[in-house]
């Protein structure tokens, strides 16, 4: 991606550095397996236990400035924090122009960078976790050590791979935003396991979509894409599918349990987005997924 010397986003909150405290998050609601569980926190979405437990809610959002909250970040991290705030800045002029087109107003959440753990409106992150979207402050937290694990273990690599993380990640948040959120825990109140699972599915594969037009309107406004930029991201899309960890985890896949979408999905999805260019082509929740 040529980024180059484009604007980097205030609402960065760097907790890196800072260390963690409190318990680790607990995950409610069974049947998916230990193992896959432990791989839930690879899967690019939002908090597992606000998901699960039906958490989530509303807090007011303030522009939170890049910030050090004690200690000191590793110095050779410094160009992935730029690069981050960078994307950040790519997502809130994108959402800001499609809000307003719509008669709306945008309101950019905030980006928690962290190191080891940190609290969260949903509970405590840690590394582990993997990046999430916490409805509850409204902000979503990402430790920098994940893009190595996206190389090393999901064998997704490129700055592209990593800038659909945060893209995937900030379409939660227009979710939110929108209200998809609160009514798909409202359906899923009541629902079995298999129907809960399904419609979650449905949220995550509209997340995807939403990178997929973030990238589209983004390469509109300024032209940022090189070559190979979007095979990388299809390459993460696809790594990140159910059936892909389930695979990688225990050798069998289960599909009633998937809670993000196969890889096929997944890709489909955030090409749909990244070819309309139009957030209205990403109602995931209406026919097939």
């Amino acid at each position: 991606m040529r980024l180059g010397d484009g604007r980097e986003s205030g609402n960065v909150e760097d907790r890196r550095g800072s260390g963690g405290g409190g318990l680790p998050i607990g995950i409610a609601g069974g049947g998916i397996g230990t193992v896959v569980l432990v791989l839930v926190a690879l899967f690019f979405g939002v908090d597992p236990s606000v998901i699960l437990s039906g958490g989530g809610g509303e807090a007011p959002n303030g522009q939170v400035a890049q910030q050090q909250q004690g200690g000191q970040p590793d110095p050779a991290q410094e160009g992935s924090r730029r690069f981050v705030a960078q994307v950040l800045a790519t997502t809130e002029d994108v959402w800001t122009d499609i809000f307003r087109r719509g008669g709306n107003t945008y309101q950019p959440p905030n980006l928690v960078l962290y190191s080891g753990g940190t609290q969260s409106a949903c509970g405590f992150a840690q590394t582990a976790t993997g990046p999430f979207y916490c409805p509850g402050d409204q902000k979503v937290y990402l430790d920098l050590d994940f893009f190595r694990d996206m190389e090393r273990k999901l064998n997704a690599p490129g700055d592209f791979a990593r800038a659909y993380v945060i893209a995937h990640e900030i379409g939660h948040h227009v979710q939110n935003q929108i209200g998809t959120l609160r009514r798909v825990e409202a359906e899923r109140r009541g629902e079995g396991e298999r129907e809960s699972n399904a419609l979650q599915v449905r949220v995550e594969l509209q997340a995807d979509c939403y990178a997929g037009v973030w990238a589209n309107r983004t390469q509109q406004q300024r032209p940022v894409l090189e070559q190979g930029d979007i095979e990388e991201g299809i390459n993460a899309a696809a790594a990140v599918g159910d059936d892909r960890l389930q695979r990688q985890a225990r050798g069998t896949v289960v599909p009633e349990s998937f809670t993000h979408g196969s890889s096929v999905q997944r890709v489909r999805w955030f090409r749909r987005g990244l070819e309309a260019g139009d957030p209205r082509q990403c109602d995931s929740f209406v026919g097939q997924p």
